[in-house]
């Protein structure tokens, strides 16, 4: 059960419990003779780069824990790139032939792409470490759908599903995702938005989302009928960058429609009750609450449950950004594909593997001090250790204490 960091420290201590993880971090009680634990809420809000999570008490509707997942799908997917333009490169040399084999390589009902598979097994790996953490009895999960068609071309005919108290969330959040929630000509953040138009209605413009954007109301006026290119005549960079948002494809919104049923029908085979909620309910929720905008603060309003939470104030969520096992190349390869470094099949060097996190506490020197963060391990025993100040070279494995093995991710 969820508990507050006094009470923890009174109990770690007086050694009645001990310390079983790290991130999140956990402890067990030694003894244990009686005591009862309330049921807890599991809320998700996934996203294409990053979902939110966070655990609520279902007894005192209040947020007890939080944390932000940053997926690697746009690495995975730069991966793929380079794999498959090697393998054609390979084709089209003089070398031994690799042919394309088809006749093995049939796609099963409710295949995803790698890139979009990653989040959904991520979402799981962190569903079924907080089930067993914590004592989980319902999941709640944000089932948003962007209406590709919608957003593209507002004046769609069969607009009656979005009349009624939650009209005009479901686009509105797509612009403010989109432009990250500030203003796109001043970049002003936490001041009420308006939905603008980039070339004016007045001289053309249309309503398609690549015409669209968000600006603070300030902005709004000044530019009135103005095109763009006049408005910003003397910020050329502003307005190359403008452009080109403007412009950007909707890949994040297809990824998030792509994944959603798959991750709903494998957090349904749980057998935990699920509950969904729409992204027009989740903003409906939050801005009655008048909450900020967070991954994780959204996670907490997802559903009808979501329109009594509690956030406690100062809290701050775990993030944990997926960072992969490694690789099993051996030889590595400069931009132009000549071998530069050849690296061994060992893992593990004095005790550590790339990806733990430690705490390396420096007697003398020029890395004077306490650094903590994922290393980077070498043969030679001289470490590189990325804190969440910047990366942190040279540092003797002596020095290093492991707090958390390597489990795929880096925590902050």
């Amino acid at each position: 059960m969820p508990t507050s960091a006094v009470r923890a420290r009174k109990l770690l201590g007086s050694g009645k419990a001990a310390v079983i993880r790290r991130f999140p971090f956990t402890i067990i009680l030694k003894e244990r003779s009686s005591g009862e634990v309330q049921s807890l809420r599991l809320k998700l809000d996934p996203g294409s780069k990053e979902t939110g999570m966070a655990i609520v008490n279902e007894t005192m509707k209040v947020v007890v824990f939080a944390a932000v997942l940053a997926h690697r799908g746009a690495a995975i997917k730069a991966k793929l790139d380079s794999r498959r333009a090697t393998r054609r490169g390979r084709r089209n040399r003089s070398t031994r032939y690799r042919g394309p084999r088809f006749n093995n390589r049939r796609r099963p009902a409710g295949w995803l792409p790698p890139s979009l598979q990653h989040r959904v097994e991520t979402i799981m790996t962190w569903v079924r470490r907080f089930s067993w953490l914590a004592p989980i009895t319902a999941i709640s999960q944000e089932l948003v759908r962007f209406d590709l068609q919608k957003i593209e071309n507002p004046e769609i005919s069969g607009i009656e599903y979005q009349q009624g108290t939650l009209a005009g969330y479901e686009a509105r959040q797509y612009l403010l995702q989109k432009w990250g929630h500030a203003c796109a000509y001043c970049g002003v953040q936490n001041v009420p938005l308006e939905v603008e138009h980039i070339h004016p209605k007045a001289k053309g413009g249309t309503n398609r989302v690549s015409n669209l954007a968000i600006a603070c109301k300030p902005c709004n006026t000044r530019k009135g009928c103005l095109d763009v290119a006049i408005f910003l005549k003397g910020k050329p960079d502003l307005l190359k960058k403008i452009e080109a948002q403007a412009k950007r494809p909707l890949k994040d919104a297809t990824a998030v429609n792509a994944t959603r049923w798959a991750l709903y029908e494998r957090l349904q085979a749980t057998s935990l009750p699920v509950e969904t909620g729409s992204g027009g309910r989740t903003k409906y929720n939050r801005t009655l609450l008048g909450l900020p905008k967070e991954h994780w603060i959204d996670a907490a309003c997802v559903g009808e449950s979501g329109a009594s939470t509690n956030v406690p104030k100062g809290m701050m969520p775990l993030v944990a950004r997926a960072a992969g096992h490694g690789n099993r190349q051996i030889c590595a390869t400069d931009a132009f594909g000549f071998p530069k470094r050849h690296r061994t099949s060992q893992k593990s060097f004095f005790g550590f593997q790339t990806g733990d996190m430690v705490c390396a506490i420096v007697p003398s020197g020029k890395k004077q001090g306490i650094h903590t963060g994922r290393l980077l391990v070498r043969a030679t025993g001289s470490f590189d250790i990325q804190t969440a100040a910047g990366r942190v070279s040279g540092i003797n494995h002596r020095h290093c204490g492991a707090i958390h093995r390597k489990d795929g991710y880096a925590y902050q």
